[in-house]
This record gives structure tokens, sequence and C-alpha cells, in this order.
């Protein structure tokens, strides 16, 4: 028999088998392929099968209640399928949005735990959203994939402690699509692209990649022209995007992820994923029906209004239900492939506040999905990062459930950002960030590295537009500048936007220069945004989500136009990584050195800092003793020079003060060679205004 609809689709029975109730998906297994899915309130559910992307189904098979659904589950076993099989489902059921179920039989809906995607060229998202209207050729498709079928070569996540981390986070396509990354055309913007870009990122010497999502998104969900370019829209958390994959094969993504993710591991940097497990890309009432909301609305999305409307606590349209227990399992089991099967070696969750909210909203105490993830034996040992806000206001920075979990620390962004433009009344809290920010942890006895340290990422200017605009300017994302945030704590340096004028251009880089120094030399984890080793602008645009162009794209060209910031930056890392010693036994991070120093605090002059509200200095002496050395690391956001006191430790056998940093100075004199760092003449050191300085001394050998 045909189904109303189906074109030439030959419903049949004949080869279908009952199949097993798990593992959920699709499953290759000997003779065939196993699929299992959750519905609980479908009344019927068909396996559509294709030949190709943009084409009805070449196959339909109808489940039978009987045979195919245990409980809530729906499975059956296909026999002489392979991987890189086309399919999908339909599911009939009550179409009843004041009771949250939104069943449409026309629509061909996603595998929830599909490995991979397809997205035909004829796709459309706006007839995805019409209710009754057949999608079949036009629809995504999943993919049979058997994740088993790949030779890692003895490959392993690397567990780098969080200590010896430094994070650089990135966009997959942005870092090779512009064509002066001289990666060839067919490769630019794909995981092959990265790979190619590898010597790169070992030359700068971060450890860790933070990559912007990377699950299969829906790059149409974004307004009319536009297109959704940093990829916070899903519509899979089990496959990698397609448009990041070179290969045009439909098993091309998987494979070229875990190529990338291998190459990247073969030079000691690790792998962290951006993941969204807080809304979908289908969006509220009015969104496309492409999985979920075909399958079982009221169970993945938190509902509100008897179950008509979408909760919207992540300003995208619906929310997740995470403390479900079928949407928990799912969360849990896609971070467990992730781990298992692509060898990711962390997370970071963003607006992970989302998961500590129950299915009615409210902010729960300890949310179950949470400890899920934590407690988890599969995943022990991986980076788990939080975002700990969420869109509608709950704030937990500092108090986010659990052990192990390391927050995104957004009052470091902010305080370091005050104190850098001179505000009144920073001193203190930038102090406090500088430690590791006890004042926001220190009650929960954790380890410095709970805090992420970073001043800018891809949400918001990057580091040379926070020196080069007052405002932002997103004028270019066609929705009239409102936008994007406008608490951005910038300061032009006397010119909004590009200048000529030499002086001003000095002061940015020295200001960036300070914000770097910080960030690498503060207790924690440090993170820096890609090409802000290279003054990457965005033209003043503080939320370029929808800018796949020149505007969010790395400009390979800057690297020579401001090589004194990349080479900068390189030292710095090396220094905190302590990568300039030769010994191997000594190479401990020097995070980890000063979390065992005696610390004291100091102004211009030893012994009297000024905690005051119109203070703009301050100095900090960290003492090491087992290494026998000792750091004095010197702050000026006055606008005026200052001379501040060094403390005299001739009396206690160390050598002289040695400069190692001073912001203030030209390159190459801002930052040298540790081994060639010069004396300090005498116990006074005039500091330039708006300059950071970093000395060091030690016993002789």
């Amino acid at each position: 028999m045909t189904t109303p609809n189906a074109g030439r689709e030959a419903v049949e029975r004949g080869d279908l088998l009952p199949g097993r109730t798990a593992p959920l998906g699709a499953t290759v297994e000997r003779g065939g392929v196993n699929f299992s899915l959750y519905s609980r309130n479908a009344t019927g559910i068909e396996l559509l099968l294709f030949d190709r992307e943009d084409e009805p189904p070449s196959r339909v098979f109808c489940f039978d209640p009987a045979d195919n659904r245990l409980y809530h589950y729906w499975h059956a076993f296909v026999p002489g399928l392979q991987p890189g099989q086309l399919y999908g489902f339909r599911a009939r059921g009550p179409f009843d949005p004041d009771q949250g179920l939104r069943f449409d039989a026309s629509k061909v809906l996603l595998d929830p735990y599909g490995r991979g995607v397809v997205v035909p060229g004829s796709y459309g998202r706006d007839e995805a959203a019409r209710d009754g209207s057949d999608n079949a050729s036009t629809s995504m498709k999943s993919v049979v994939v058997d994740p088993h079928a790949y030779d890692w070569e003895g490959d392993t996540p690397l567990h780098r402690p969080s200590s010896q981390t430094v994070i650089y986070e990135m966009h997959v396509r942005g870092f090779t699509q512009d064509p002066n990354s001289r990666v060839p055309a067919e490769t630019r913007g794909t995981f092959a692209g990265l790979i190619e870009k590898i010597p790169y990122l070992q030359d700068l010497g971060v450890t860790a990649v933070e990559l912007l999502p990377v699950f299969q998104f829906d790059a149409q969900d974004c307004p009319a022209g536009h297109v959704n370019y940093w990829g916070y829209a899903p519509v899979s958390f089990f496959a990698p995007h397609r448009a990041y994959s070179s290969r045009q094969d439909r098993l091309g993504p998987i494979d070229e992820f875990r190529d990338m993710v291998k190459a990247l591991h073969r030079v000691g940097i690790e792998v962290i994923l951006d993941v969204v497990y807080n809304h979908t890309a289908e969006g509220n009432e009015q969104g496309p029906t492409l999985s979920f909301r075909g399958l079982d609305n009221d169970a993945y999305y938190i509902l509100e209004g008897g179950g008509s409307h979408y909760a919207n606590y992540t300003g995208t349209g619906n929310t997740l239900n995470g403390n479900h227990p079928i949407v928990r399992r799912m969360i849990v089991d896609s971070l467990r492939y992730w781990v298992e099967e692509m060898h990711v070696d962390g997370f970071r969750f963003d607006l992970a506040s989302i998961l500590s909210r129950s299915e009615s909203g409210e902010s729960m105490a300890n949310p179950p999905v949470l400890w899920d993830i934590e407690t988890d034996p599969m995943t022990a040992g991986t980076k788990l990062i939080a975002e700990a806000w969420d869109a509608a206001g709950l704030y937990q920075v500092g108090s986010f459930i659990g052990d192990s979990w390391k927050e995104w620390n957004g009052r470091f962004r902010d305080d370091v950002r005050s104190f850098f433009r001179s505000e009144n009344g920073t001193v203190t809290r930038f102090a406090d960030r500088i430690l590791g920010s006890p004042e926001v942890y220190g009650h929960k006895n954790r380890e410095a590295e709970q805090s992420v340290n970073f001043v800018t990422c891809h949400d918001g200017f990057t580091l040379n537009d926070l020196v080069s605009y007052d405002s932002k300017h997103n004028e270019a994302n066609g929705e009239a500048n409102r936008d994007g945030g406008d608490d951005n704590r910038s300061w032009n340096c006397g010119v909004e936007g590009p200048t000529d004028n030499a002086a001003i251009e000095q002061l940015r880089s020295k200001q960036i220069k300070n914000f770097l120094t910080v960030t690498l030399f503060a207790l924690g984890v440090p993170m820096i945004l890609m090409g802000d080793e290279v003054r990457r602008t965005q033209r003043g645009n503080n939320n370029a989500y929808s800018q796949d162009n020149e505007v969010s794209w790395f400009d390979w060209s800057l690297i020579k136009k401001h090589a004194d910031i990349h080479r900068f930056l390189k030292l710095m890392i090396a220094r905190r990584l302590r990568r300039d010693i030769q010994a191997e036994r000594e190479r401990t991070s020097l995070e980890h050195l000063l979390l065992k120093a005696n610390m004291t605090w100091h102004g211009v002059k030893v012994g009297q800092p000024d905690w005051s509200s119109a203070s703009h200095s301050l100095a900090l002496h960290a003492e090491i003793p087992n290494e026998k050395l000792m750091f004095y690391f010197a702050f000026n956001s006055y606008w005026e020079p200052l001379e501040f006191e060094l403390p005299y430790v001739a009396q206690r056998g160390h050598g002289p003060w040695r400069r190692f940093i001073d912001t203030g100075l030209e390159s190459p004199a801002d930052i040298v060679e540790w081994s060639t760092a010069e004396p300090i003449q005498g116990l006074k050191y005039s500091l330039a205004s708006r300059s950071v300085a970093v000395f060091f001394t030690r016993l002789p050998d």
C-alpha cells in the first residue's frame, strides 16, 4: 500500500525485523542495521530510506506497534543496510499544541542519535516550518555510521593538567576561510584546513583549541539575508557539521573530524568542544519541525502556557528540557560518544546554567543532569567548563554545582577591562582576579584552575576592538545596532575605529599587551580568542554571529603587520608553561609554582598598597621558596608614569632584579627571552602610564 502523500514511496513490512531497543539510534550490526527511537506519544512511526539526499524515499517501512514497539521505544532491524545509508523518520500522533503535542506526519525527522547528517541544496527552513507540507525531498537526512570503522593508530585523549593548559578559542571555518590563509581552496574553512595550520598553533604554544560549535547546525537559523556563522543552532548532538568537511562522501565529516583530533593530539594540543545542550534550531512555536519537536515535543522542551509555548531562557526561542530523563540520557550519551569515539578532551557548555533548571524552569539545588555529567565514569578526566549563566538572568559564576566543573569567569573579564581603562574603585577586584578570584571561588575550596580567565571571547569585541571602539557597531547584522551587549567596558584610546595616529596605535598595542600579560600570569586557566595575537578586528561588531565574511575570518596578513603582539604572546605562553627551561624535569608550569608562592601586595612603595577608590596602581611580590625564585609584578593603569620601588632582596642572597616584561617599551624590549633578561640597577623603576612590568630574581646556583 502507499500513504496519501508518499508519491512513489512503497510502505513495506517484509524486510523489517523486530530489532532491539538498545542502543538508541542506527547501529551497524552483522547483516544490517538496528534502529531504535524514543517517542512516548506517537501512534505510528515510519522509517524512510533514501538513495539520494534530494529525492523522495526509495523505501518506507511502517513500524508495527505489536512487533516494533516496547515501552516507548520504537525499534526495528533492516537486513542488508550498510554505513552511508540515508534515512529519516515520520511520526504520526496528535497535533494538539495546547497540550504540548506537535506531531506532523508530513515531516521527515532527523534521528536524535544520528551520527551523521546530510543537508540537500534545496533545504529550506521555511518549508520545514509549514505544517502539513511534505518535505521529503528537501529535508535534512540522517546517515548510518559505523563509528568503529576508523584506525586511531593508538590515539587517546591527552588529559593534560589544567595547570599546564592554555586555551585558544577558535572557529573552524573562520580560521582558514580567508584566501590569504594559503590553504588550498578545497580545504579552506574545514577540519582538513585546520590540520594544515597546526604548525601555527604549535609555534604559538597553545595547548588546547576550544572550537565553536561543530555539531550539525542549521545555518538558516538567522534573520533573512544572513547566515548562522557561529553555529549555536544545533539539529544533532552526535553529528559533526557537514559544511566543515572537505570530503563530499556521506561519511567524510566523521573521519575528517577524527583526522583533525588525531593530528592535534600528535603535537600535544587538546580538543575542547563548545557544546549547545540548552536549545535547538527548532525555535519557538513558529519554528521548523526538524526532529525533536515532531517526535516528543513535551519531553524535549520546557513548555509554558499548558504546552502551547516554549520557555525561552536561552534567548533563541526554546529551551531544551535537560532534566527530563530522556534528554538527560541523550546529553550524557552524546558526551560519551564524543569522548569514546571521537577522542575529544573536553567541553565548554554554552549557557550551562540552563541545565540547572527544572521542567518548570526553576533553578534546582542538585540538578540531576549536571551530576550525571560529572559522575559519569566514561568521561572521567574530561575537562568540563561551564558558561555559568543563561539569558534569563540566572547567574552562577562561583556557585555552579559540582566538584570538577571549571567556569568561564566573566568577572575576570569585566574587572580587568575596568582596571585598564582607569576606572575608579577597581584595584581591589583586579587584585582578586589575579589570584584566581578567591572572592568568587574561595568558599568552595577549589583549586585556582576552576577559573577560566579571559578578557575576550567570540561573544563581544576582539582585543583589538576593545581598545579601538567606545561603542558597538553592529549595523551589518541588520538589526539597527540593537543586538549585542552594551556593557563592553572598552576604550578607544582617543579615536573611534582605525587610525593612522602613531601615538594612539602605540597605546592600543600597549593595552593589548597589558591584557595578555594579566591573562597569562593570573592564577587560573588562560583563554585567548583566535586572532587576538595579531589584532584581528571585527570593525567594532561585538555580535558577529551572522558575519561569515572578512569581518569574522582570521586575516593571516596581520601576522606580519602585528608581529610584535604575536611575538609577545608567544614568549608569554612559553614562560607560562616554562618551555624556555631546558631540563624536562624542571618544566613545572609557572601557574603551578605561583600557587605555592608566598604573596604580598604593595603599591608604588614597598609595603604600602593603595586600596582606595582613586588608586590605579598595584604591585605583587611572589616568593617561591623551593625554586629560590621571586617575581615582582607592577601594574600601572594611571594616565601618568609612576616610579615603583622594588623590594630589597640582596640581604637574602638573591641577585639583582631582572626585567622580563615592560609593556611600556617598544618591541623587542617589551618582552625578552627569559635567559637574556638584563639586571635592573637600583631599587626604583619608572613605569610608563598604562603599563605592566614583570621582574624576577633568584638565588645563584
